[in-house]
């Protein structure tokens, strides 16, 4: 989609700090980081959110878990621990309609209630 910016960061029209990718998704740093280490994950294929999932062969959410592990590793986050969150909708704060997942870490992220 031509005004979808995770899809133009992932196609190189817009730059971006990139970690990690291959031919479905694109690891980038988050410009407003939450945490010392906070990327985030996109597939290349424009999917609004989770919910889209359905439209995705089986393979492709274990090929997402595993990229989003081997992100981490990148980052240097794998070993001490990372938090991965993906925010569906208005009412969870999704701000960008593609599906997207933050992985977080590189401080004590204490507990999440």
């Amino acid at each position: 989609m031509d005004d979808c910016i995770f899809c133009r960061i992932a196609a190189g029209n817009i730059p971006a700090d990139i970690v990690l990718e291959d031919d479905s998704f694109v690891a980038f740093r988050d410009i407003h980081p939450k945490a010392p280490q906070h990327l985030l994950v996109v597939p290349r294929e424009h999917l609004l959110s989770l919910n889209d999932l359905d439209l995705w062969q089986q393979c492709e959410g274990h090929h997402l878990l595993g990229f989003i592990v081997r992100a981490a590793k990148e980052a240097g986050i794998a070993d001490s621990g990372y938090r991965v969150l993906t925010n569906v909708g208005p009412d969870a704060g999704q701000e960008v309609l593609h599906m997207h997942f933050h992985v977080l870490g590189g401080q004590d992220l204490g507990d999440f209630r």
